[in-house]
This record gives structure tokens, sequence and C-alpha cells, in this order.
């Protein structure tokens, strides 16, 4: 069983502030104890219309700027700014990674070296910048599949296998929405993703943006048991988005876990990981003890039940 790594998605609940995204990164590895610290990368000007870019926030009380496009650039980190961060993540002993959205942002990250770039559900249609990636990036490929249709997805993953680097892509069950009910979770659909793609594909994950860590660890367990179903589609990565304050201004802090969520999170995953395995022997080590010693058996002497519990 291969380990399930957690990605703490820090995305953009730094707030736009490089102090707060350090302090992030060192929660995320000194007390949660995630594998890994995910950003986001944008170029908004490519991303974004000129009217999309001038239009204000939907949702005000959530801005940072007059319009969503000022908004976004007050959230956005330079290049220079994510190669300090990677250089953070490096020294507190934690693996740095961010999300692209375009293909500015895909040449730019390409640079840094992660050991993992994400493409999220927006854009996993976008087969320009992932096919730069393919060319260009020769780490894991992530891809969530939330807002996508199963031909749409199926069309992808058939992407990837032309490319030559299936093999790399980890494909995550996702469903869009912040926060999302836990009815619309629908984890079953990782089963269906290990049982139609688990032989193309490196690993299938899970990208949550729900209330609590029980349906992590019931995803978790899901993707494991799976695993043993198939005979393939190793289960391998959890995704939550993670905040220091599930109250402040901004979009995604509160569909996000807060420091001891997530080191609970981490915790558990461990921990459950450890228990989803047959019995190696009829009765165990740990077992043969109280068996010598609280087993009903017959009498030597009279052929008598007796109870020899304490």
């Amino acid at each position: 069983m291969s380990e399930v790594k957690v990605i703490a998605e820090i995305g953009c609940n730094h707030k736009g502030d490089m102090e707060i995204a350090k302090e992030l990164i060192r929660v995320a590895a000194k007390v949660c104890n995630a594998h890994v610290a995910k950003f986001q990368k944008r170029c908004n000007r490519e991303l974004l219309s000129p009217v999309e870019y001038a239009t204000p926030h939907p949702v005000p009380a959530n801005a940072y700027g007059d319009t969503y496009g000022a908004h976004r650039e007050f959230l956005e980190f330079t290049l220079d700014q994510h190669r300090e961060l990677r250089d953070e993540c490096n020294e507190l002993g934690i693996e740095y990674s961010t999300s692209v959205w375009d293909m500015t942002s895909a040449r730019e990250v390409t640079e840094l070296n992660p050991t993992l770039i994400k493409i999220p559900s927006a854009t996993n249609q976008h087969y320009d910048l992932q096919r730069y990636l393919c060319d260009n990036y020769g780490g894991e490929i992530h891809v969530s599949t939330g807002m996508t249709s199963r031909d749409e997805i199926a069309e992808l993953i058939d992407f990837y296998a032309e490319q030559g680097r299936s093999k790399d892509l980890v494909v995550y069950a996702c469903t869009s929405g912040y926060p999302v009910p836990f009815e619309d979770l629908c984890l079953l659909e990782i089963n269906r993703l290990q049982e139609q793609f688990g032989d193309k594909v490196k690993y299938i994950g899970f990208s949550g943006h729900h209330l609590g860590i029980a349906a992590d660890v019931a995803a978790m367990t899901t993707g494991i048991i799976g695993e043993e179903r198939y005979g393939k589609g190793k289960f391998g990565y959890i995704e939550r988005h993670f905040t220091l304050d599930r109250t402040w201004k901004g979009t995604d802090h509160a569909a996000s876990l807060e420091p001891d969520g997530l080191r609970r999170l981490c915790r558990d995953v461990r921990n459950i990981a450890k228990t989803l395995t047959y019995k190696s022997e009829d009765v165990l080590p740990i077992e043969q003890v109280q068996r010598d010693k609280l087993k009903w058996k017959a009498s030597a002497d009279d052929g008598k039940v007796v109870n020899l519990a304490r």
C-alpha cells in the first residue's frame, strides 16, 4: 500500500501577504505534518477578458479590490515570490507545489521544477496548457475533475496517454462547490475512476471542499478498498483547502480546514491507513496473550468446559 499524502491547499488564503503565506507553510509542515503545501498561480490579464477584469467582484464582502481583476492581482504572487515560498518549503521539510490556471503561469512554475503541478477543475479542458506541461515538465501532473462530464474525463485521460504522460498523471475525484454538502461529495466516484482508469494513471486522489474531516477518511478508505477490489488504481492523495482562520475574508476560507482540523486529518490518514489490512495469521501475537488467558476450552481431566478468564 502506498503512503497517502495530504496536500494543504493554501491557494489564495494568504490574503496576498507573504508573511501569512510563510506562516501557513510553517503550520502545515510543523504543526499538521502535511506532505505538500500548495498555492495558485494566475496571469490575470491572460485568464480574464477585459470585461471580466473590469467587473466588480460578485461578492463585495470577499473583494480585495474595486474590480475582479484588481482583486485577483492583490492576491497574486510574482514568480520570485513563489521561488521564495518554494525555498521556505524546502527549509521546513514540506513539498512545494502550485496550481496553474493559464499558459504564462505554467511556463513560470515549470522554471521552479516542483515535484507536482496541479491543473484545477476550471482549466482541465485547456489542452494547450496541459500539452505544454507534458512537453516541458517532468514531474507529476495532477488534475481535478470537478464540474467535468464523464466523457470529458475519458478524453482527458486519453490525451495524457497520447502524450506518453499518463503514468505521471494523478486524477482527483472532486465536486466543485464551496462548501460542498455531504450528499454531493459522491465518494464512490473514486471507485469509478479506479475501475475505469486505474491501470492507466499513476494515482487516484480526492480533492474535497466540504466541512470537517470524516469524509476525507471515508474517501481514503474507499480508495484503498478500491485498490484491493480492482487490483489497480492506487489511491495516493487527499487535498484540502487550508487556512489559519475560517472567518477571514475570501471565498475559500469557509471550505478550508484550520490548523487543528488539518493536524487531525493528517494524523487520522496515517493511522487509518494502518488498519486497512487483512490479518496476517489466524490469531495475531497481540491476541495470543489474551487467548492464553481468556479463551474457553475443555478441561484436560474431565472434559468439562472451564473459563480461564482472569
